[in-house]
């Protein structure tokens, strides 16, 4: 294997359904930008409360992508 680089990232996704689909969403939308995506890790979970109730979950996820050295 050869010597490689990676770059990490911190996202927040949201989710009126769950912590689940609001790391999902983070996933999916770096994914149309970014190469090479390798991990994902759950940094932090909060949830974003109006009147009493909950409004939308956060996940806070770091991403870890390959580096590609332009040549």
């Amino acid at each position: 294997m050869s010597e490689s680089v990676y770059k990490v990232i911190e996202l927040v996704g949201t989710s009126p359904e769950s912590w689940e689909k609001a790391a999902a969403a983070a996933v999916s939308t770096a994914a149309k930008s970014l190469k090479d995506l390798r991990i994902a890790e759950v940094v932090e979970l909060d949830m974003q409360i109006e009147d009493g109730s909950i409004r939308a979950y956060r996940t806070k996820i770091k991403v870890s992508f390959k580096y590609h050295q332009k040549d």
